[in-house]
C-alpha cells in the first residue's frame, strides 16, 4: 500500500470478518486516531461484513488501543460481540461505586455506644463512698470571725446548724475542692448528662472542643472554670436539668443566654450561682432551714436553683446585658443571703404554676425587679463576663471562694 491509496481491510472475528473500504489511511498512536472516530478499535468505513475467522487487522494494531476500546474484554469473556455502543465513563463510575457501597458493612463498636446519663442522686453517691480525707482537711465551712464579730453573730446571728448534719455540711465542702478527674467514670457521665440534657443530643460529645463554649463555658476545657466551686458547680447543674420540674426552667435560662442582645455563659453564669450557695452555707445563712427540714443537699440544692430563677427573672425582665454581670450578680448575692426562705418560697411558687393545668397560672413568679432600660452605647462592643469571685469583698464576714 502507498500512502494516499485505499486500504482493504479483513479482520476476522470469532462470529465472521469485517470488511473495511477506506479512502484513507487511519493512524493509530497511542489508542487516538488522526481526525475519525474509533469503535472497539477499528474505524468505521463503508460497509461491516461477518465472518468465521481471521485477525489480519488486529495484529496491525497496538494492544493499548484494543485494551482501551473494550475488544480484548469481550474476547476474553468467552467471545461474545462487544456493544457497538459504549456506556459513559461517569455512568461506568457511577455503577462502580454503588457496587462499592453495596459491599460495605456497617460495623458497630462497643465504643460507640452512648455513655449512659446519670442521676444527682447517683453521682452524689460516688463521693458518699468515695474517701475524702485529704480534701476534708482544707475545707473550711463556717466564716472566721475575730473580736465583736464573734459576739454579734452569737447574739444576734442564725442559729447553729445541728451536730448531726456537720458530717453532710462537710461532705458538701469537700466536693467543693474535688477537682474534675478525666480517669473517673463517673465525673465524665455528669458532663455528658449535662451536655445532652440542655442540647437534647442523645450522641456523646468529646471531652474536649468547642461546643463546651457553645454551652456556656470559657473554653473548650469544662475543668479549667471550676476553680472556684470544685465538682459542685458541675452537681449543681446537674441536679438543675435532672430533675423533671427544674428541667424546663433550665432550658428556658439557656435559651435566654443564647438571646443575640442578652446573652450570657449559661455554664459560667450557674457556676456562679453555686459560689453564692456556698457563701450563704458558708455563713449559716441556710441554718435555720436546714434544721427544719434535717438536711443540707436538698436544701443547698433548692437555693441554688432558687438563686439562678431569681437572676433569670431580673436579667430577662430588665433586659440586662453582659456588660451588667458583675453588679447584677452582686445585687442577686446580697438579696439571696438576706432572704434564703422568701427565695425558696418563691421557687416554691413557681414550680407549682408550672404544674398547674390552668394555662392563666403559667405566667412567671412576680417579677423580682422592675424594667429597667437598656445602657446605651454598649453596643457593638466586646464585653466581659464578671463573676462572684472577680467581685471586691468589702463586707465583714463576707465568704470568701474556696
Amino acid at each position: 500500500m502507498e500512502g494516499d491509496s485505499g486500504v482493504t481491510a479483513h479482520t476476522e472475528g470469532l462470529n465472521g470478518v469485517f470488511h473495511h473500504e477506506c479512502k484513507e489511511t487511519e493512524e493509530l498512536t497511542n489508542s487516538h486516531s488522526n481526525h475519525k472516530p474509533v469503535i472497539n478499535g477499528l474505524t468505521p468505513c463503508h460497509s461491516v461484513k461477518e465472518h468465521a475467522n481471521g485477525s489480519s487487522l488486529l495484529k496491525s494494531l497496538p494492544i493499548s488501543a484494543l485494551k482501551q476500546n473494550g475488544l480484548l474484554q469481550s474476547l476474553a469473556a468467552g467471545g461474545e460481540q462487544p456493544k457497538i455502543e459504549r456506556e459513559s465513563a461517569d455512568v461506568e463510575q457511577a455503577r462502580e461505586e454503588w457496587e462499592a457501597l453495596e459491599s460495605i458493612q456497617p460495623v458497630v463498636s462497643e465504643e460507640s455506644s452512648p455513655t449512659p446519663i446519670i442521676s444527682f442522686n447517683e453521682a452524689l453517691q460516688h463521693f458518699q463512698t468515695t474517701d475524702l480525707g485529704e480534701l476534708l482537711k482544707k475545707i473550711q465551712p463556717t466564716i472566721r470571725r475575730t473580736g465583736l464579730a464573734t459576739l454579734t453573730h452569737f447574739l444576734f446571728g442564725p442559729p447553729r446548724l445541728h451536730r448531726e448534719l456537720l458530717e453532710e455540711r462537710d461532705l458538701v465542702f469537700a466536693i467543693a475542692q474535688c477537682s474534675l478527674d478525666n480517669s473517673q467514670a463517673v465525673h465524665l457521665r455528669v458532663l455528658q448528662t449535662i451536655y445532652k440534657r440542655l442540647t437534647g443530643s442523645k450522641l456523646d460529645c468529646p471531652r474536649f472542643g468547642t461546643h463546651w463554649e457553645n454551652l456556656g463555658f470559657q473554653g473548650t476545657d469544662p475543668a479549667t472554670d471550676l476553680r472556684g466551686t470544685g465538682f459542685l458547680g458541675l452537681m449543681h447543674t446537674l441536679y438543675l436539668v435532672m430533675d423533671p420540674e427544674t428541667l424546663p426552667l433550665a432550658r428556658d435560662i439557656y435559651k435566654l443566654s443564647q438571646h443575640p442582645t442578652q446573652n450570657f455563659p449559661f455554664c459560667v453564669m450557674s457556676l456562679n450561682m453555686t459560689c453564692i450557695a456556698l457563701h450563704a452555707l458558708r455563713e449559716e445563712a441556710l441554718s435555720k432551714e436546714c434544721n427544719r427540714r434535717q438536711q443540707v443537699v436538698g436544701v443547698l440544692n433548692e437555693f441554688y436553683v432558687a438563686t439562678f430563677l431569681h437572676l433569670y427573672q431580673l436579667w430577662k425582665s430588665q433586659q440586662k446585658t453582659i456588660s451588667d454581670s458583675g453588679f447584677v450578680l452582686k445585687e442577686v448575692e446580697l438579696f439571696a443571703k438576706k432572704n434564703p426562705k422568701q427565695m425558696l418560697r418563691r421557687l416554691d411558687v413557681f414550680l407549682r404554676e408550672r404544674r398547674s393545668p390552668d394555662p392563666t397560672a403559667q405566667q412567671p413568679s412576680p417579677c423580682l425587679g422592675g424594667r429597667g432600660d437598656r445602657s446605651e452605647g454598649t453596643r457593638g462592643k466586646e464585653m466581659h463576663f464578671t463573676g462572684v469571685c472577680e467581685l471586691p469583698l468589702n463586707m465583714e464576714g463576707e465568704a470568701r471562694l474556696i
